[in-house]
């Protein structure tokens, strides 16, 4: 189908909801169930100034909050500030940390008997708003999926209100069906994004043939129910528990779809003492990156995780249809339900958020398509333009063949511009004007050894990237931050480089481990380094010139269990950087480095 081209309709009855996704599910089913295998949701997921508020008179000083894609936009992580206080959790422990006096103030363990496991090793995430604070726990490590005979289980999207106004207090706590795939928040509402499968119990049969599995598994799809079809919720408020199930009139589907998949989107007022049912609304599809700038919600279905493994496994190259990318939007610019507006596709496959950006009436989307695998890779990358057109997001314009035989590793739009990052040997860094949304055009091309996968406009005409050196036959050598000049769009240039040997950084592929502080212009990230004969692990502090990076020195936190000394995340609240990892949250003087205090979790 064209790019863009792809709408959604209602089911007329839930009847007829019911009897088409099991249609469709009976097509798509095999002998061993759907699809190939369960797939971890960590290796599904892929991500400014915090939307949070604060309900305390007195003014907070200047503070940084979670590095995020859109100013305004606040994603979950596992550190929140709101410039008088930080809020963390690790393993299910919620921390609260007065910022002035440097102590902890509160604390809270999220786990009970029943849950312990799934709340401490559950990967849980934080969204702060005033006095309550939203615990994301994604689950027990998998998507809820009836990929596989057996049982099909769910792990349950997890969502825990806290109240911060005294001690910390758990007060509502709500569960779904399914795997949480991301969640957004503007001003005091969150729109959390969870995708499920039907709670189907395929028999495993050891000694029959694949035609009498196929049989047994296409009749427990034909007794099937609604119950067994539609994502399950229990809220629990103030001691009372209640249990619903989201309604059929809540989905739309597409044309063609396999039944076997569905993504709600729930929203939840913060400024409440109770989460409620969620409201919510969703789509008869996969989904697997959520990407917002406040007014639109998109949620892209990326079928690389369900077709890769046989591709690889075959080596063979992917047929179109394998390729496409289905995009759904939302209106969320009302608080409340969020309003299904249209769907559009695209030829190729999404890196992460990155690769998409709304800006003035038009989708952006940036995708790599083709065998990446291999020793003789036939890919190419293409930049969308997508027009929002009501239902549908016509495509108007495009540029292809961008890095012939390799893949994107790193993408950034800003405003009229796009920055696209490709590499296997060399990284090339291509500069792509979007001024004229029909006529996109690969301005400048910039080729160095190594890439970069995170990539942070600053000031005008500068764009920093944090990555990978590597050699000229592209074996990465150690962790790298380049400073590039792109005020000429048809000549970037590279400043500056800081390389550091046989290291890694967090930030290379979670953006929210990246700190930049303009009123210093401090970098900091979290840096690993792992020699023969050492190793160590700390937080690199940098200082970005116009010209020039000079390394102002690195903060380290003390562990007795290895990798708990890892720093994940820092901040700035006044003239202090705090760094937090599993093993405590550390206050150093910002100019100095010098330490001022130690909260150690143990």
């Amino acid at each position: 189908m064209p790019a863009g081209q792809f709408k959604l309709v209602a089911f007329d009855s839930c009847a007829d909801g019911l009897e088409r996704m099991k249609k469709a599910a009976k097509e798509y089913v095999g002998p061993y169930g759907f699809g190939g295998g369960a797939v971890p949701l960590a290796e599904r997921a892929a991500a400014q100034d915090t939307a949070a508020g604060s309900s305390a008179v007195n003014k907070a000083p200047s503070y940084s909050g979670t590095n995020t894609h859109e100013a305004g936009v606040d994603e979950p992580d596992l550190v929140k500030t709101d410039g008088r206080r930080i809020v963390t959790i690790q393993q299910g422990v919620l921390r609260v940390v007065d910022a002035a006096s440097r102590k902890l103030t509160g604390e809270l363990d999220l786990a009970t008997s029943g849950d312990r496991d799934q709340v401490r090793w559950g990967d849980g995430t934080l969204l702060l708003h005033g006095d309550r604070a939203l615990v994301l726990i994604r689950g027990g490590g998998y998507a809820s999926r009836a990929d596989v005979a057996g049982p099909a289980g769910t792990s349950g999207a997890r969502l825990l209100l806290v109240n911060l106004s005294g001690a910390p207090k758990k007060i509502s706590d709500y569960e779904l069906d399914g795997g949480l795939v991301d969640a957004r928040q503007i001003g005091g509402t969150a729109r959390v994004v969870v995708r499920s499968s039907p709670r189907l119990e395929f028999p495993y049969r050891e000694h029959g043939t694949d035609k009498q599995r196929l049989i047994a598994n296409q009749r427990v799809i034909d007794k099937a129910t609604a119950e067994d079809w539609f994502p399950r919720y229990t809220v629990t408020t103030g001691g009372k528990t209640s249990k619903g199930l989201v309604g059929c009139d809540r989905y739309s589907r597409p044309a063609t779809y396999s039944g076997t998949s569905m993504v709600t989107v729930l929203s939840f007022d913060l400024g409440t003492d109770s989460l409620g049912d969620g409201d919510p609304v969703g789509v008869v599809a996969d989904g697997d990156t959520v990407y917002s700038n406040g007014a639109s919600l998109y949620v892209a279905n990326d079928q690389r995780w369900r077709v890769m493994p046989r591709l690889q496994q075959s080596d063979r190259e992917p047929k179109p249809e394998d390729e496409v990318t289905e995009i759904y939007r939302f209106d969320i610019s009302q608080s409340g339900r969020p309003v299904y507006v249209g769907a559009g596709s695209v030829q190729g496959w999404l890196i992460n958020q990155y690769a998409m950006s709304e800006w003035d009436g038009h989708l952006r989307v940036a995708t790599t398509s083709g065998r990446t695998w291999g020793a003789s890779p036939k890919s190419s990358s293409t930049v969308y333009v997508l027009r929002l057109a009501g239902e549908s997001m016509p495509e108007v314009g495009k540029i292809t063949g961008l890095g012939k035989g390799e893949r994107i590793y790193a993408v950034r739009f800003a405003g009229t511009t796009a920055y696209v990052v490709t590499f296997r040997q060399t990284d090339p860094l291509y500069t792509v004007d979007l001024s004229v949304p029909a006529k996109p055009r690969v301005a400048g091309e910039l080729k160095i050894t190594g890439y970069s996968a995170y990539l942070h406009p600053t000031e005008p005409g500068r764009v920093i990237g944090v990555g990978q050196e590597a050699s000229d036959q592209g074996r990465v050598q150690g962790a790298q931050v380049s400073l590039f000049d792109v005020s000429n769009l048809d000549r970037p240039t590279r400043l500056a480089q800081h390389h550091v040997k046989n290291a890694y950084s967090e930030a290379e592929y979670d953006p929210h481990a990246f700190l930049y502080w303009p009123a210093e212009r401090l970098l900091v990230m979290p840096l690993s380094v792992w020699e023969r004969d050492r190793s160590s692990q700390g937080a690199l502090v940098l200082r970005v010139g116009d010209t020039a990076i000079s390394e102002v020195g690195t903060v380290s936190h003390r562990s007795n269990q290895p990798g708990q000394g890892m720093i994940r995340r820092s901040l700035v609240i006044g003239d202090e950087l705090w760094t937090v990892s599993d093993s405590g949250l550390m206050a150093t003087q910002m100019s100095t480095l010098d330490t001022r205090a130690w909260l150690s979790w143990s």
